[in-house]
């Protein structure tokens, strides 16, 4: 059985820090803590967290445990290809675009898993007034651009290498490139709910990888 650390056995305080920018956890040591979650096969299980201690506690909670989730997810990811979507070498000679037709249609549903993981916050533009939900969005927003990237550059790979493909291979690929699909509109959302938030900064972001909303 998996290591578990629960919510009892952390503090809000700590809880908190885990989505808040100015933390180390997350401007130095984030990478660090992924990894140690993956190595470890350790979960960070908030899934009973409630915070009874605030105001806002209970609106809170439920976002912080949805992060949690994603944190499981991205280190889970991590564990099983030894590499970070999110910072992996992009372009014509990164790493998805030069990935062999067996590893892509292994990996690809992998990011598939992370980038589902990451767009269930669904936090609307009003929550986010809120200091810690506000700090997880950002960084699910800054990840969300970056597995997006690595996620469309599998695809346009996955494509390419379509026809030369054996009947199993296939299927598998026309199965992960419907899944594309369908995830191309949830991302949408979840970036017009980003540029609701953020306006022309945003826009910034959206435009570098090429996404309409």
């Amino acid at each position: 059985m998996p290591a578990s650390v629960g919510a009892a056995a952390l503090p809000v305080t700590r809880v908190r820090a885990t989505s808040t920018q100015r933390n180390p956890i997350t401007t130095h040591s984030r990478r660090r803590f992924i990894q140690y979650l993956a190595s470890r096969n350790t979960l960070f299980n908030l899934n009973n967290f409630l915070d009874k201690g605030a105001l806002q506690g209970y609106d809170m909670s439920t976002f912080i445990r949805r992060y949690s989730r994603y944190l499981n997810e991205k280190a889970m990811s991590y564990r099983l290809v030894a590499v970070d979507f999110t910072k992996m070498k992009r372009g014509i000679d990164g790493v998805m675009r030069t990935m062999n037709t067996e590893k892509l249609i292994k990996t690809l549903p992998i990011i598939q898993n992370q980038l589902d993981a990451l767009l269930d916050f669904q936090a609307n533009p009003n929550e986010l007034t809120n200091g810690v939900i506000n700090s997880a969005f950002m960084l699910l927003f800054k990840d969300s651009i970056r597995l997006f990237a690595a996620y469309n550059e599998g695809v346009i790979n996955l494509l390419e290498k379509y026809f030369d493909m054996k009947k199993n291979q296939c299927k598998d690929a026309l199965d992960i490139y419907k899944k594309f699909l369908y995830r191309m509109t949830k991302l949408s959302e979840f970036l017009k709910v980003a540029e609701v938030h953020l306006f022309t900064h945003t826009h910034v972001y959206i435009h570098t990888v090429g996404i309409n909303v």
